[in-house]
This record gives structure tokens, sequence and C-alpha cells, in this order.
């Protein structure tokens, strides 16, 4: 599917609430390409970018989900909120670094931030993992990069410098731990100026995390997404019967408060993995208005 079809819901964007449907109001979203020609280390010739969602796929709150792949040029996208105060979020969706969850948890969320006077940004980046590499490397390429973009437009979109946090869902709720373990490393060769700003996000949002501890060594936390007293103020959620495990959370939330960061940890007995903002489980209706009192208090 092209972008178009997927980020272009200026105009009368549809949200679903309970079993209404109700139209959001539109507002000017700004585009732009994460990089100048191709994303670093990516080939001349790509493929299609495309929604792989199939019919046989499970629904999630009675709806489909737009399951992106192949995405070979990151962007990000801008979505300002009215009478915002400057506090900016930058949404990475997840889907296992296979594919990005474009709709429940990219411009779902963007549409939440804004009706809370947040504004949101949402960060397509590069799936499928890339062979030969970690994982999360082509993506973090990304999102560092977006980080300082986010900030060099700083004055034009009348955002926040110091307020500008990340939130992340499964896969890319790992990203943002790996942004913010790693921001001092340069994983990729600076561009311009703008790779000379900071990439540290000043708060992140871990909702159903992945891939934060290693099971087979009794819940160690992956050395990518290591803990020090400078990981920004962290808020995470997840529920027992995740099939994740909930172990991601409790022992990255211990791993915090050793280091003295300012945590907050939800944890809830039902819910499962994946339900983004939708209705249908208390879990997703309790969770944005948690993270709503969080953010007003950092």
């Amino acid at each position: 599917m092209k972008l178009e079809l997927i980020l272009g819901l200026v105009m009368g964007l549809i949200f679903y609430e309970g079993n209404f449907m109700t139209a959001i109001s539109a507002v000017q979203v700004s585009s732009l390409p994460l990089w100048n020609g191709n994303a670093p280390g990516e080939p001349a010739i790509q493929g299609e970018e495309m929604d792989m969602t199939k019919p046989t796929d499970a629904l999630v709150g009675g709806q489909k989900v737009i399951r992106l792949g192949n995405v070979v040029k990151p962007e990000l996208t801008f979505y300002p909120a009215k009478n915002s105060d400057g506090t900016t979020v930058v949404i990475f969706p997840g889907g296992g670094y296979y594919i990005l969850a474009m709709d429940l948890e990219g411009t779902e969320v963007a549409q939440w931030l804004n009706s809370i006077g947040i504004n949101a940004v949402l960060v397509k980046y590069r799936v499928p993992a890339r062979k030969g590499q970690e994982r999360y490397l082509a993506p973090l390429q990304d999102a560092q990069r977006a980080m300082r973009i986010v900030r060099s437009k700083a004055t034009e979109w009348e955002i926040n410098p110091n307020r500008i946090g990340v939130i992340g869902f499964s896969a890319g709720a790992h990203l943002c731990a790996v942004l913010s373990a790693q921001h001092t490393n340069q994983v990729y060769e600076p561009k311009d100026d703008i790779d000379k700003l900071n990439c540290r996000p000043d708060f992140q949002i871990l909702i159903y995390p992945a891939y934060l501890t290693d099971k087979n060594k009794n819940d160690e936390i992956s050395p990518e997404v290591v803990v020090s007293n400078n990981t920004p103020s962290t808020f995470l959620v997840q529920t027992q019967d995740d099939s994740i495990r909930v172990e991601n959370s409790i022992y990255y939330y211990l791993a915090l408060k050793r280091a003295g960061v300012k945590a907050e940890l939800h944890v809830f007995p039902s819910g499962g993995h994946g339900y983004g903002l939708r209705k249908g489980k208390r879990v997703a209706e309790t969770w944005p208005e948690l993270v709503k009192s969080w953010i007003n208090q950092l």
C-alpha cells in the first residue's frame, strides 16, 4: 500500500471509540524523509512498500490492522496539537522488526496525543530487519535521525526541544529503549549539521515492550538496552498474560529503580498483546489516562 493511502489521512481521519466511529478534525501534518537519498546501507534498487495484511489476519477491536512491510524509505510525519505547551512525543509502532502496525500503533496514537494537547511525530522506520545486522540497527539509525530532525524543527514547529519524548509498542518499545541507551553511540556517518544535535529522548513510554530481557539468562537486561542514571524517565505497562512475557517490564523497571531513574510501572492481570488504544480490553481503556497523568507530572 502506498504511503499516501496510509498517512495521507489529513481530512476526516476515522477513529474508532467503543461502537461509534468519530471523525477527527483535520490537522495540518508535515511529512519529511529521514535521509537525503538512500538510507545508510540501503541499495539503489529497492522493492515496493506495501500493506502485508492478509484476509485471515486477526482483527483488533473489531478492525483490521495495517501491517506495513518492506519499508526502505523511512520518514516522519508531524501532527501538531492545538493549544500545545510544546510537549512532543515521537511514535515508534511495533511489529517484531518485520512490519509496522501503522494505524493501530501509529496514526491512532498520533490522533490520541493531539486530542490531549500533545504534538505527535510518527516515524516510519525500516523493516524488516536487514540480514547480517542486529535487528534493531537500521531502525536505530532511523530513530536517532528522527529525533535530531525533530529537535532541528523546534522553532518552526513551535515545540519545546527539552520536552521531546518517545512512545513505542512491542518492538517499537524496544527501539525506544535502545535509543535511550545508545543516544551517545553514533550508529551512522553524520550527513549534515542536523546530526550534531542531541538524539536522547527526554522521557520514554514503553507499551507492552519486547526484547528488554533475556529469559535464558534469568531475565538479565539485554545489552543493547543497558540502564544507567542517564536513562530518561520511563513509563511501562504490560499484562501478566502477555505472550511477550511481563518480565520484560518488571526486570527493566527494577534496573531503572537501582539506577535511580524515575519510573512508573503498571501491570494488569489480562489483556494480552497488541491492543493499542482500541476498545474491548480494560487495559487499552486505562493506560492512556495513566500516561496522560504521568506526562503532566513530569
